[in-house]
């Protein structure tokens, strides 16, 4: 049997911490075919559902934990956020698959299980306690990040877990950058009406968002020092070949995880 050794990519700002496995999956190392190629991970894009359970245990196998241990919220773009704590770990699957329905961000003070999300240009963002040894996880696509779900999952952590914002470390993965991400006149209105005009660039008469700047906004106004945000400047449009992009390849195609595991 072939082995598979898939990409995970990681920041500089969150592996100095011994308690936390973190990664960002490429579109490298899976068994999916097509405008799947290859390593998909997302249930819910027409990608053959075995390859997807494939890749999934690839994925485990990399990162040293069960396929069980894996929790990915089914996404909607909503701002609502998931708590995996002791009560959740409690139910059975089916019943935690019901409190992952339509949740957007996933926060957790349990160890030895990997909470998720899966993007293709949305922007993920990791955010972890060292002091209270809690990980919050959002999926920001341009409602998210309209939505403030970075500075909402932020203002759970503390309100759940006691976290101080000052505390938090956070890091924004690679998705649909700037130069890249261009939009009509009611998003952009959207992103003024809800405080982030400053992320709005032109270019040529037409509008683009900086979705990073966005989210690094929504976190430093949530209480998060400036130093402790990190930016992967990584562009996933542009970089089509190496990471899946909904908006170059098609809503049908791959999707990439982003997790975060407290050890």
């Amino acid at each position: 049997m072939m082995k598979h050794s898939p990409e995970l990519l990681r920041f500089p700002s969150l592996e100095k911490y011994t308690g936390l496995t973190h990664f960002v999956t490429t579109r490298h190392g899976g068994v999916s075919t097509g405008n799947y190629d290859s390593f998909s991970l997302g249930l819910f894009s027409g990608d053959n559902p075995d390859s997807v359970a494939q890749n999934r245990t690839i994925l485990c196998n990399a990162i040293g934990i069960s396929s069980d241990k894996l929790f990915i919220p089914y996404q909607t773009h909503s701002d609502l956020i998931g708590v995996i704590d002791g009560d959740f770990i409690s139910q059975n699957e089916n019943q935690q698959v019901q409190l992952l329905n339509g949740v957007d961000a996933l926060i957790t003070d349990q160890t030895d299980i990997c909470i998720g999300v899966t993007t293709a240009d949305c922007v993920p963002v990791l955010i972890y306690d060292p002091v209270k040894k809690v990980a919050g996880l959002a999926h920001a696509g341009w409602r998210g990040t309209v939505a403030r779900i970075a500075g909402k999952t932020v203002r759970k952590m503390n309100v759940k877990f006691g976290c101080n914002p000052k505390d938090l470390v956070a890091a924004i993965g690679p998705s649909i950058g700037p130069d890249a991400f261009e939009v009509g006149a009611d998003v952009a209105d959207e992103f003024r009406r809800n405080g982030f005009a400053q992320t709005i660039l032109s270019s040529n008469h037409k509008q683009h968002i900086d979705l990073w700047k966005a989210n690094q906004q929504d976190l430093l106004e949530a209480g998060l020092q400036p130093h402790q945000i990190e930016i992967a400047g990584i562009c996933t449009f542009t970089e089509h070949e190496r990471f899946f992009s909904a908006r170059r390849l098609g809503v049908k195609s791959g999707r990439l995880v982003t997790g975060i595991i407290i050890r």
